[in-house]
Parts: C-alpha cells; sequence; structure tokens
C-alpha cells in the first residue's frame, strides 16, 4: 500500500481545466461582490434623491453594507470550518442572490438600510469560503498566482458598476440606484446554479477522516486535468488526527495579529479613497480628473496591478511582494497630497488605484496559506471581518476630515499604508511554494 498526500495529488493533476472551471465560478461571484462594495459610493446621490436625504445620510447603506459583511465574515467564516466550506458556500450566495435583488424594490429608506444589512452578511460569508476554498485546490507551485487571479475578478466588477453607474447618469433615470442594484444581483444570481458544482474540499474531508470521499474528487481533478487516476492500492494521509491549532495560538499568534492588522490598514485606506472618490470625480473633479470617465480609467489601472501581484508572488515571494504594494500605494496617497496640477493629481490617482488592488492580490495569495485546514476558513473570515471593520469605520470617521480637507484625509491613508508594510515584516513566514497543511 503507497500512501500520498493531497498536494502531492495536485501537483500531479497540475493546473488544468478543472482549476479554469473553479475560477470561472468564484470569479463570478466575486464580481457581484465587487459591485456590491463598490455600488455604496456609486449610488449614495440617488439614493439622497429618492428619499430627500443628504448625502451622508445616504451613506448609511454603506455603514450598515459593511456592517453586515463585518458580522459575516466571522461568522460564516469559522462555520466554514465546523460543517463544511461547500455548505457555507451555497448559502452565503443564495443569500447574496436574494437580498441583493429585494434591494432593488425596497419602498423606503428603512428597509433599504435592512436589507443592505443582510446583503453585506451574506457578501462577506463569501469571502472565507471562496479563498479557503480555491486555495485547497490549487497546486503549491502555482498557488499564489491563481489565487491573485481569483482576486482579479474584483477590478471586472469595478469596472462593470463604474459603466452601469455612467450610463444611469448619462441616460438622467429617476431612482438611479435601482438599476445600478438590479445590475450587481445578476452575477450571484447566475452563480446559484453553478456552486452546485462545486465539491467540497480534499483537505476538509481528510480532517473528518473523509478518505474515500476525498480520494474520489480527486481522481475527479486528475481525470477533467487528463492525468491518470490513483492506483487502486494508493491510501491518502488523513489529517483526521491532527490538532486543532487556533488562530491565536502560541505558534500562530504573531501571524495573525499582524496579518488582521494588515487587512485593516488597507482596508481604511482602500475604502477610504474609494468610497469618497466616486461622488468626488463625478461632481467636483479636479481639472480632466472627473466624471465617470475618469473613474472607469481608474478602474481599468487596476488590472496591471493584478497582473504584478501575480507575477511578484511567486517571483520574489508573498511578503516582499505585500510590502512593496504597500509602500507603492503610500508613495500614490503622498504624491496626490503635494500635487498642484490636474496631471499630477490624474497620475497619483492611478498609482493609488493600481498598487491599492495589487496590494489586495497579495494579500489574498498570502492571508489562506497562514493557516492550517483546521483554522483556514476561520483565519480568512477573521480577516475578512478586519477588513469590513475599516470599510465600516472609513467613511464614518474620515467623513469629518474629508470636509475640512481631502488632501488631509488621504495622507492619512499614507500613513496607515506604511504602517501596513511595517506590520507586513513582522509576519514570521514566507509560504511561497509551500504545502497546505
Amino acid at each position: 500500500m503507497t500512501t500520498t498526500t493531497v498536494d502531492d495529488v495536485l501537483d500531479r493533476a497540475g493546473t488544468g481545466a478543472y482549476q479554469r472551471r473553479l475560477l470561472a465560478i468564484f470569479g463570478l461571484v466575486w464580481t457581484a461582490d465587487a459591485m456590491q462594495v463598490l455600488a455604496v459610493g456609486f449610488t449614495a446621490a440617488s439614493i439622497a434623491a429618492t428619499f430627500d436625504l443628504t448625502v451622508p445620510q445616504a451613506l448609511q447603506t454603506g455603514t450598515l453594507f459593511f456592517l453586515g459583511m463585518l458580522v459575516g465574515a466571522a461568522g460564516f467564516g469559522r462555520l466554514a470550518d465546523r460543517i463544511g466550506r461547500r455548505r457555507v458556500l451555497i448559502v452565503t450566495v443564495a443569500c447574496d442572490s436574494l437580498f441583493g435583488t429585494l434591494s432593488v424594490f425596497a419602498p423606503d429608506f428603512a428597509f433599504l438600510l435592512v436589507l443592505r444589512f443582510l446583503t453585506g452578511a451574506a457578501v462577506g460569508g463569501t469571502l472565507p469560503v471562496d479563498y479557503a476554498m480555491m486555495a485547497e485546490f490549487l497546486p503549491a507551485r502555482n498557488r499564489g498566482r491563481w489565487l491573485v487571479m481569483l482576486e482579479g475578478f474584483w477590478a471586472l466588477g469595478t469596472l462593470i458598476v463604474a459603466l452601469v453607474a455612467w450610463a444611469v447618469s448619462l441616460a438622467g433615470l429617476a431612482d438611479g440606484w435601482r438599476y445600478i442594484f438590479a445590475v450587481t444581483a445578476i452575477p450571484a444570481l447566475l452563480g446559484i446554479v453553478l456552486r452546485f458544482l462545486v465539491p467540497e474540499s480534499p483537505l476538509y474531508l481528510l480532517r473528518l477522516g473523509k478518505v474515500q470521499e476525498a480520494k474520489a474528487i480527486l481522481d475527479r481533478i486528475l481525470a477533467v486535468n487528463g492525468k491518470p487516476p490513483l492506483a487502486a492500492d494508493v491510501s491518502l494521509a488523513s489529517a483526521a488526527n491532527l490538532p486543532r491549532s487556533g488562530m491565536f495560538s502560541p505558534e500562530l499568534r504573531q501571524r495573525s495579529l499582524m496579518i488582521l492588522a494588515i487587512w485593516f490598514l488597507v482596508s481604511i485606506s482602500y475604502y477610504g479613497v474609494f468610497t469618497w472618490l466616486p461622488p468626488r470625480l463625478a461632481g467636483e473633479g479636479f481639472g480632466f480628473v472627473r466624471g465617470y470617465g475618469f473613474l472607469v480609467f481608474l478602474a481599468l489601472a487596476q488590472i496591471p496591478g493584478y497582473a504584478l501581484a501575480a507575477y511578484g508572488v511567486e517571483k520574489w515571494g508573498r511578503r516582499p511582494t505585500l510590502i512593496g504594494f504597500c509602500l507603492l500605494s503610500s508613495l500614490g496617497c503622498l504624491l496626490f497630497v503635494v500635487a498642484g496640477t490636474a496631471p499630477l493629481i490624474g497620475t497619483s490617482l492611478l498609482i493609488m488605484s493600481f498598487a491599492l488592488l495589487g496590494t489586495w492580490g497579495a494579500l489574498y495569495a498570502f492571508t489562506p496559506e497562514l493557516y492550517p485546514t483546521a483554522s483556514r476558513a476561520t483565519g480568512m473570515g477573521m480577516a475578512g471581518a478586519m477588513a469590513r471593520l475599516g470599510g465600516l469605520l472609513a467613511p464614518s470617521l474620515m467623513g469629518f476630515v474629508v470636509e475640512r480637507s481631502f488632501g488631509l484625509a488621504i495622507g492619512i491613508f499614507a500613513a496607515l499604508l506604511i504602517a501596513a508594510a511595517c506590520a507586513a515584516v513582522l509576519i514570521d513566514a514566507e509560504t511561497r511554494h509551500a504545502s497546505l497543511a
């Protein structure tokens, strides 16, 4: 009897048709998540007009949405480690599509707030499952690149929601926010059926001692990728008897504290910039740096950021790439503060868009690899909760700073990103080419 591991089998299977199918399924809902999140900035003015509110009052939809994401990320992450990735995955996408669609028909502002909270909880719950699960279907040698590719669907969602908001603005549609929310719900609706095609994670099954079920799924991966199945006398090394390592156990405490701090700091900066930029640029802007056209250009700038992150996490490593993008993001913010002309301001915004999304790509590749299977979804869930806490605080706490000086707010974000780079230096692991435990 020969014994092998899941990582050995995945290395033999390589990244082929099976992983491309998973990437398309996960990416579709990740696109929907990006659209739901960024719709906060694009819908505020229209919601305010519909319900006779001020824009800051209308941004309460974002506050409730991020609060829901915080609750959903923390709760569903732990649940995925307890009852399985697949079950949680299906529930979260179904709730996302249901409450996202109902948001379109909200009769009053109070009802809309409730629906945005519930939608946020569902969207927040997809984060820990998507990345924990995708990581567990990928071979170690190019796992980072594929995880950054999945995060790249965020740029697609950003581009779509910016184009939809632009089209709604040009058409002069009343209650334009309803049209934007309707479009954001479409990918999640399509994703419900597709998510049933995703099996349970083999690593999670091994954790439960379900060796034959895990072997059957691995044989399916091998077959779809054109590789011979496992021989009948090959057994999988079971992880059922491995001790559970909590996020804050002695061996994981330092990396947990540092990575959670980075998620929080980067999130405040990202959501602080991209929650306030849409209404600012769509309205007054700065010279040619105004209107939805430039916002679309900013969305396009994210794509090469992901491409460089995908290259960097494999070539230079997860931690150096993360540090580099944090510092580059900070440089973009500092350039905005000192810029005195429209071309320099436009350049700084493009650098911020490019680098901040590269930062997210490196974070999403790095974080799931820092935890063993028994705690991976919990770790991703807590990371997501910290990100949503940052997103929750950014509009609320930075709003009064923005009213006094938009440049000062961007300068604060630059300092936070430098702090994130320092935290990354203190992470006690580099996971490039590491096997998942």
